[in-house]
């Protein structure tokens, strides 16, 4: 990066800039590291007015926040106009900007899902999918995020639609595991834990919560370990087992603080004090 801004190469700079600071929140193991590196790298575009990459950040930048919950506090320089993710998915519809509405979409779907706001999940990812035919590199997240959503949709409304959604999910994340279990096996095993619950096949789902919980710590995913915990934890809530639920929630919490979701951890407290 250094070399290439020395030799007056902006645009490789950028692109290097890009990999080095630039993680999705999908991909980051440490949320206050990565969003201190996507903080330099913000400066750097708005110095270098690359408006087009700039705003794929800020939808990053939000997702961020919307996990740790220090947007005031970051330092972002106030001549900065950011933009939230709902209004940078105003601004790709306008540019019909099929890759800033992608990643609108997958930070928007990520923030839903994790808060357990499946309807907004779910209606994202149905829209996307009306408007979005070309295949792109995060839309496996995007299948992800949409089977979880629509599992739990199927079980709270009884709508034959989500349910459908739901087992097209698992049967597509298993076809990736064979690609690469170390990335999709904790998913899908989660999925299908959706699944059997949704079923009505309770010994089998709290083998596959349980499977997901250690393929995710195995493969380092603490973000869906996490994930995988609080699910486990309400399955067992709602399930009359109320002491091992809050097990799973404190565990829950535990990973979502040790990856930097302070706020995310903040809201488990929340739900753990209502049970």
């Amino acid at each position: 990066y250094n070399s290439a801004i020395i030799a007056g190469d902006v645009d490789n700079a950028m692109s290097i800039g890009m990999y080095h600071w630039g993680l999705p929140i999908l991909c980051t193991a440490d949320l206050t590291k990565g969003q201190n590196k996507l903080c330099t790298f913000l400066h750097q575009l708005v110095k270098r007015q690359r408006i087009g990459v700039l705003y794929m950040f800020m939808s990053y930048f939000d997702v961020y926040t919307a996990f740790i919950g220090n947007k005031d506090t970051i330092g972002i320089d106030p001549g900065i106009n950011m933009k939230t993710n709902e209004e940078l998915s105003q601004i790709a519809e306008q540019s019909q900007s099929s890759f800033l509405m992608q990643q609108v979409t997958v930070n928007l779907m990520f923030v839903h899902c994790y808060y357990r706001e499946y309807l907004q999940c779910a209606n994202l990812a149905e829209n996307y999918h009306t408007t979005q035919r070309a295949k792109r590199a995060f839309d496996f997240y995007l299948l992800f995020l949409r089977g979880i959503s629509a599992l739990n949709l199927a079980r709270d409304t009884k709508e034959a639609k989500w349910r459908k959604i739901g087992e097209g999910a698992v049967k597509s994340m298993n076809q990736l595991v064979h690609y690469s279990s170390w990335n999709f096996e904790n998913k899908h095993l989660l999925l299908q834990a959706e699944l059997h619950y949704l079923n009505g096949r309770h010994s089998i789902a709290e083998l596959a919560y349980q499977s997901s919980i250690i393929s995710a710590h195995n493969h380092k995913f603490i973000h869906e370990e996490a994930l995988a915990c609080e699910l486990y934890g309400v399955f067992l809530i709602n399930n009359k087992e109320a002491e091992k639920g809050m097990k799973q929630l404190q565990h829950a919490h535990t990973k979502y603080r040790q990856w930097g979701a302070l706020k995310k951890a903040k809201a488990v407290e929340y739900f753990m004090d209502l049970v």
